[in-house]
């Protein structure tokens, strides 16, 4: 009798882990769903970009299934041993885990904290620990980048300190180095200075009409001229050929020419 009420209870007690871990899995399974719905919540994240609902869209999915495991896990345990005892035991795990596994849990909390800070979102190109790419997923424990040739990072959350996010930038450089001969100074700073209003309606990606500087102190045979240009953010590269091809066309016109 005793050995049949024995596996009665070994039997039970199975089935009931089963349950446990069978409703987990169903949770983290649909913990993507779930996060959706939270995210998109307009009362909590009224003014929240596309980017954004994603990143959290992840860490969310990723907090459930955590959650859920670890109840799944708590649940079981509590089969075998009383409610006081299982709390003392948690306690003295997590103690011991504390002090053992102080990088994952720094891991943890950093993924956490980024519900909360904006500080860079799914899709965006970044800078972090030297790596430069595009973030492709963010969960609790981990932030997965993609390089720049195509190389994929899977960074702990943790060692993230520094974040250099080149998709919020507000501008990009798009200045152009003018060399020309000193006797034709002051005629080609009056051209450049005439034509930046020109040059910004002519070229939709520029934000404002350029500006002349001299970088160099001294001044012998050549001068050059800076001239300081801001495009869209993220278009400098393109629109440095066309600004430089305008500042030649009008300098020609102009009878200056160029040093090499």
């Amino acid at each position: 009798m005793p050995v049949e009420t024995l596996n009665t209870i070994t039997r039970n007690e199975f089935l009931a882990i089963v349950l446990f871990y069978a409703l987990a899995w169903f949770v983290a399974r649909f913990s993507r769903r779930m996060a959706g719905r939270v995210a998109r919540m307009r009362r909590l994240h009224p003014y929240a970009r596309p980017q954004r609902l994603d990143t959290l869209e992840e860490l969310i999915a990723s907090l459930i299934s955590l959650v859920a495991f670890v109840a799944a896990t708590i649940a079981s345990l509590a089969q075998f041993v009383s409610a006081d005892t299982l709390v003392w035991g948690i306690g003295l795990f997590s103690a011991a885990f504390g002090l053992s596994a102080r990088p994952i849990i720094s891991d943890f909390m950093a993924g956490i904290s980024f519900l909360f800070e904006d500080t860079f979102a799914v899709g965006e190109k970044v800078e972090v620990v030297g790596i430069e790419g595009v973030i492709e997923q963010v969960n609790v424990r981990t932030t997965w980048i993609r390089g720049r040739l195509g190389e994929q990072y899977v960074v702990p959350n943790g060692e993230i300190r520094i974040v250099r996010n080149f998709s919020r930038g507000q501008f990009s450089n798009a200045s152009v180095r003018v060399r020309i001969p000193s006797e034709h100074l002051e005629e080609a700073i009056t051209v450049l200075e005439t034509a930046a209003e020109e040059a910004f309606q002519a070229l939709p990606a520029l934000l404002e009409p350029w500006r002349v500087i001299a970088e160099e102190t001294t001044l012998g045979e050549t001068a050059e001229l800076l001239v300081l240009a801001k495009a869209e953010y993220g278009h400098g590269a393109e629109v440095r050929p066309r600004l430089m091809a305008f500042i030649q066309r009008k300098l020609a016109a102009a009878g200056v020419p160029l040093k090499g």
